[in-house]
């Protein structure tokens, strides 16, 4: 297997930005009052400064969120990774989310949960820290984001 050179910041900020515009499903860890993690696949949106998936309204990732409010996404495969430390900002029931950002929500995910049988909730997420990469040639440098703001703008 031939390794790709090193991307500059801008390239790696570019294919960032380029992953949460078009990829489906993120992983999301959270962690219990007593720290125990739980990590789970969902399907996710980006509206180009948050994130907003949904999940059961009595899972561990809902009652982890609403407690602790803080939350590690992990995008894309191991070797071409995006790793996301983010803030609960707002949580929606299904059946009070705005239609046109459920019907929005429900086309990029190709699920709707506002038809759903489950009771569920919509999550809101704001970024504080984005890293991304590669190899090992990519650590120097991963950080893109830190303390909401993107390095590269």
């Amino acid at each position: 297997m031939t390794t790709p050179p090193p991307r500059s910041r801008r390239q790696r900020d570019d294919d960032t930005r380029h992953r949460l515009e078009h990829d489906v499903d993120v992983w999301v860890a959270t962690a219990d009052p007593a720290g125990t993690p739980y990590l789970v696949p969902l399907s996710f949106m980006w509206d180009g400064t948050h994130v907003l998936f949904a999940t059961l309204a009595n899972s561990a990732t809902a009652r982890n969120l609403r407690s602790g409010g803080r939350l590690r996404l992990g995008f894309g495969p191991t070797r071409d990774v995006v790793l996301m430390d983010a803030v609960l900002e707002e949580v929606v029931p299904a059946t009070e989310v705005p239609a046109e950002l459920g019907d929005e929500f429900a086309v990029r995910a190709e699920f709707d949960p506002r038809k759903e049988a489950g009771k569920y909730l919509y999550f809101r997420v704001r970024p504080e820290r984005i890293q991304a990469w590669r190899e090992a040639d990519e650590l120097p440098g991963r950080d893109l984001m830190r303390d909401g703001k993107w390095l590269a703008d």
